[in-house]
């Protein structure tokens, strides 16, 4: 009986050792694997097409008709000084821009409070653009939603979902063809609706949203000043892209993208850089 107990503990004793040994190559070899798997992933990446999804912005662009025009000043120039150097005035809210929960929701995180980590994303693309072509009052429908995922399957959460209408053809083309007004001062152009957010953000918890108009709302809401799907958003702890350009370059699944922005303290909001790479 003695021998036998002694076996066994022998046996633990081999395993145990093999254990250690195990993890401590494991230790060793975590890194180089990891490191592996990083030069790996850059070179896919590199191979990859990228397509710019942000407006060039500058004075003059279309913008929120209670914000100041950008000024632009050259304090530095190459023949005085030996250097260029300018300054710019501008609302945060300016070109392809990034609204922050704080923009609408006092207590909210600001921008330089948003993780690097949710700023790449899967990206989703649901196409309403032939809708909108036909009715620019047009607004996604849940509908919308299922047709993408009967094609590609359940919306994967953590993704960033773009909402393709085209409208960011008629850029730069002032206000007015971006705000679409009718006679009466009624703006016409398509947006996002409530039904369709919550899915997307309470059911398949994606990480954030956008779209091509200037607003997240359809005109028919914002001519009366009310913002109701954009204060969803932002008072639901989630950021949002507003004036994405190029979505009719990019699939609507498969591609990553990357949302990128100044690190402001205290920032509640500022234009963006966006672009997708493709599958």
């Amino acid at each position: 009986m003695h021998s036998h107990k002694s076996l066994i503990g022998k046996q633990i004793a081999l395993l145990t050792a093999v254990l250690m040994l195990a993890l401590v190559g494991l230790a060793y070899a975590a890194p180089n694997a990891g490191e592996k798997d990083l030069a790996q992933a850059w070179a896919i990446i590199q191979s990859k097409q990228f397509i710019d999804l942000t407006h060039t912005f500058g004075p003059g662009i279309p913008h929120w008709k209670g914000f100041p025009e950008e000024k632009v000043e050259v304090l530095y120039t190459y023949k005085k000084d030996g250097f260029m150097a300018q300054a710019f005035t501008h609302v945060g809210q300016w070109g392809t821009h990034v609204d922050p929960p704080a923009h609408f929701h006092d207590g909210g995180r600001f921008v330089d409070q948003i993780s690097v980590k949710d700023m790449v994303m899967p990206l989703v693309v649901l196409d309403v653009h032939t809708q909108v072509a036909n009715n620019p009052d047009y607004t996604v429908t849940i509908d919308d939603v299922r047709a993408w995922e009967a094609q590609y399957g359940k919306i994967p959460a953590g993704s960033f979902v773009a909402l393709r209408t085209d409208w960011s053809k008629r850029w730069p083309g002032g206000l007015s063809a971006m705000a679409n007004q009718d006679k009466n001062g009624v703006c016409h152009y398509p947006g996002w609706c409530m039904e369709v957010l919550k899915y997307l953000y309470e059911d398949c918890k994606i990480t954030a949203s956008g779209h091509e108009t200037t607003d997240t709302d359809p005109g028919l809401v914002t001519t009366k000043d009310e913002y109701p799907l954009e204060t969803y958003i932002l008072t639901h702890d989630h950021y949002q892209i507003e004036l994405l350009d190029n979505l009719d370059l990019v699939p609507e699944n498969g591609a990553l993208v990357v949302v990128t922005f100044p690190k402001a303290k205290d920032g509640t909001g500022f234009p963006a850089r966006v672009f997708a790479i493709l599958p």
